[in-house]
């Protein structure tokens, strides 16, 4: 029904309902990067993030009758899905289980082996305060974009804006940056 062709989201999501194998395959191409992006954000952890991105496929295969498209794109849905299950993990007893056992091993290891921490350069921190005095949308772009390393058609699915306002966006951060603290030529 569905192979050969790029499916819209609707075709998708009727896909997943009667439980195609080609639409389960097709979502995870599609998304699965993406959403591995949006955990690792929030858990700064690439193997927790891509167990738990097993977890957030199976949610979504199981709950896609819930998605009504009224409220909003499928994409922002699978992005709520992906980070309230990275929220549960934080919350978790596992997660605290496994801080804590990390932090044990670090208190283990004898300080002489461990390398001794520099405090931010003068520089890194003006940066940063003037990072932090930018408007909220023009922060989260920057963030997104240039700290996060997400290409500008990624940061318009993360953020559900269309590409052009990303663009747009991202063009006035810089140049509002450039204005608090302009370049040396």
């Amino acid at each position: 029904m569905f192979e050969g062709r790029k499916m819209s989201a609707s075709e998708l999501v009727i896909g997943l309902q009667t439980q195609s194998e080609v639409a389960y395959a097709t979502l995870y191409n599609d998304y699965a990067p993406t959403l591995f992006g949006v955990a690792f954000r929030i858990l700064n952890n690439k193997t927790i993030s891509e167990d738990l991105l097993q977890d957030i496929f199976v949610k979504i295969w199981k709950h896609v009758h819930t998605y009504d498209p009224e409220k909003g794109a499928l994409f922002t849905w699978m992005v709520n899905i992906t980070r309230n299950t990275c929220k549960d993990y934080l919350r978790s007893k596992q997660y605290r289980n496994h801080t804590l056992t990390v932090n044990d091993i670090l208190e283990s290891i004898p300080s002489k082996y461990i390398p001794h921490t520099t405090n931010m350069s003068e520089e890194t921190l003006d940066v940063e305060i003037i990072r932090q005095n930018l408007e909220p949308k023009y922060k989260e772009i920057i963030d997104l974009i240039y700290l996060d390393g997400y290409s500008h058609l990624e940061a318009s699915f993360i953020l559900d804006i269309p590409l052009g306002t990303v663009k747009t966006r991202s063009r006035a951060a810089l140049k509002r940056l450039r204005c608090i603290h302009p370049l040396p030529i």
